[in-house]
């Protein structure tokens, strides 16, 4: 009998979008993906020259746990030089992935039935974490009006005795926003400990991104190498915790992980230290096509009222069009050949929204936006 909490888990939704897409492929339609997260840009050369010569060294074997202490050294001075802030070697754990570190973080922290408090929408992924590890997934709705910003009066009235942690995420998916500072300032001051993603930051072309390490020593960074140095094959993230935490946590990445991959560390250190310009090349670019994307959409009937200025999505109000995103967006990839995401991957305040992605050439964005006018 299958286990009841494997059973119960969620789909991913836009990973049914994508596969949808991918069989459509195989018959021979040509399909423009605005539907994924990923960068299409390749790694920097500094990435790759780091990678092959981890691998001439023979640096295949196992690292410390917590990570090669390089990287971790690494990591700290990016903090530092960022936001400011002080981060020891020992507080940082290399991890598989931010997906791995977020397993630790959540069964570090929670006891069944405790909840950790997050917005909806938000990431489709959170919920489905908290919940397989036998904790709650307490939602507090965000409104398109206030751009997506969590409210913290709101948070204030969801917390109780069961509460053990609030989330956020800044820049946001699905909806490119950013907490102001005196948003996560007075977030900070909820007594529950923060878990901050901060996997899109770098990511921002409007307005400053904040570490909520600046405003609390009770926070969780989560962070990572795919998104903003176009590495998401590499698997490598990380994540920074309170000092009494990490020896647990590195218990549990001990037994279930080991450690992260000992070529894609190497590789870490390169993105980190050997990339600024093509970091900010890549950054440009996915400025125009943010630019772009708003116009055209809004062209095309959708609503934005408070625009994305990060990561690299535009949440659009559909509801012009249909209140059912799901059906919507199987309609749209079934007849403009199109892959975007349903709102309501991200939550039920997601119904009625589509997310875009513009991590696509401006040419498939440009053709892809096209043929959705053309259908709807």
């Amino acid at each position: 009998m299958i286990a009841r909490r494997a059973e119960e888990i969620a789909p991913f939704i836009v990973m049914e979008v994508l596969e949808k897409a991918r069989e459509m492929e195989r018959q021979g339609i040509d399909i423009i993906h605005l539907e994924v997260g990923e960068p299409d840009f390749d790694v920097p050369p500094a990435v790759k020259e780091a990678t092959c010569r981890a691998l001439d060294e023979g640096l295949t074997h196992y690292t410390h746990s917590l990570g090669d202490l390089d990287l971790r050294e690494a990591i700290c001075e990016q903090y530092l030089d960022a936001y400011g802030v002080v981060v020891k070697p020992e507080q940082v754990v290399v991890t598989s992935g931010t997906s791995a570190a977020m397993m630790l973080v959540f069964g570090a922290l929670l006891e069944r039935g405790q909840e950790v408090i997050i917005s909806d929408p938000g990431y489709a992924c959170y919920p489905n974490f908290i919940n397989f590890l036998g904790g709650v997934a307490a939602k507090v709705p965000v409104y398109e009006k206030d751009g997506f910003q969590l409210r913290p009066e709101a948070i204030r009235e969801r917390i109780n005795r069961r509460t053990k942690a609030i989330l956020i995420n800044s820049p946001s998916n699905p909806t490119g926003n950013l907490l102001s500072e005196a948003i996560m300032r007075d977030i900070a001051e909820c007594s529950p400990y923060i878990i901050s993603d901060e996997i899109y930051h770098g990511l921002v072309y409007e307005g400053q991104e904040h570490s909520m390490l600046e405003f609390s020593n009770r926070a969780f960074v989560l962070n990572g190498f795919s998104k903003l140095y176009a590495m998401t094959g590499y698997r490598l993230g990380y994540l920074i915790a309170p000092e009494s935490f990490v020896r647990p946590i590195q218990k549990m990445q001990q037994n279930f992980f080991i450690c992260a991959g000992s070529l894609a560390q190497r590789a870490g250190i390169a993105a980190l230290k050997d990339t600024r310009s093509e970091v900010e090349e890549m950054k440009r670019i996915y400025n125009q096509r943010r630019k772009f994307m708003i116009k055209r959409l809004k062209e095309i009937g959708f609503s934005i009222t408070v625009e994305p200025t990060g990561a690299f999505y535009v949440f659009a109000n559909a509801r012009s069009f249909s209140g059912d995103s799901y059906r919507l967006a199987f309609d749209i990839l079934k007849n403009a050949h199109v892959g975007v995401t349903p709102g309501i991957d991200f939550g039920k305040n997601g119904e009625g929204y589509l997310r875009f992605s513009y991590a696509n050439s401006m040419e498939n964005i440009a053709e892809g936006l096209e043929r959705i006018e053309r259908y709807l």
